[in-house]
């Protein structure tokens, strides 16, 4: 631990509090992804998070977050923008394997860009729509942050899926009238609250699942 900067060892210990845990290696990534982040924000909008505390919370703890409810070995993260939150999600899993899918070309070129300079060998950038994409085989689990509502994110997702297939729907503020509006064949298995170290903000992932025998929505 001595070799550790305080930065590090906050970082550790916030995400400890998520039920996630993180040696000293795993830490130095992560930090060194938002070095890269800041470094190519310069030039390019990335995100508008910019002081480094937030980033740390708002990008690196908010991604943790769900990583206890990630099951199986093929994980996609849909509409991951500058890699959040597939990015830390595949440093702290480095034995599943993440496709982090968006259309916007200029962040997922950072996103190979981030894989290649940290050496995520489990990690694949794929430019592409949620909608029109057609996988060789289903995800086991599926990961969106703030991406759609709820209707409109299983549209999306759903030639991604499979029976099995959880689908983490990462959200801020609870909305009833969200809920209320799912596909028939589409049910909500779990809605967990989390809470995000440092975050300040509410924050929470419905787990959603295809009901017993539903058959794809296309």
């Amino acid at each position: 631990m001595s070799g550790e900067s305080a930065e590090a060892r906050s970082l550790i210990a916030g995400a400890a509090v998520l039920g996630v845990t993180l040696d000293a290696v795993m830490a130095a990534r992560l930090l060194a992804l938002l070095d890269e982040l800041a470094r190519w924000n310069r030039s390019y909008n990335l995100t508008s998070i910019t002081a480094r505390a937030e980033m740390i919370t708002h990008h690196l703890l908010d991604s943790l977050a769900v990583q206890p409810l990630l099951t199986g070995e093929r994980i996609v993260d849909v509409g991951t923008g500058a890699g959040f939150p597939g990015l830390p999600l595949a440093i702290v899993e480095p034995t599943r394997r993440f496709t982090l899918l968006d259309s916007n070309g200029k962040k997922v070129r950072f996103v190979a860009h981030a894989a290649r300079t940290l050496g995520l060998a489990n990690v694949e950038p794929l430019h592409a729509r949620a909608e029109t994409y057609a996988p060789a085989e289903v995800f086991d689990t599926v990961v969106a942050r703030a991406f759609a509502p709820l209707d409109e994110l299983v549209e999306q997702v759903d030639g991604l899926c499979g029976s099995s297939t959880r689908v983490l729907a990462m959200k801020g503020r609870r909305s009833a009238d969200e809920r209320a509006g799912l596909p028939a064949g589409w049910c909500i298995e779990e809605d967990r609250a989390l809470h995000v170290p440092g975050l300040g903000e509410e924050r929470h992932v419905i787990v959603l699942r295809r009901s017993a025998g539903a058959a794809p929505l296309r």
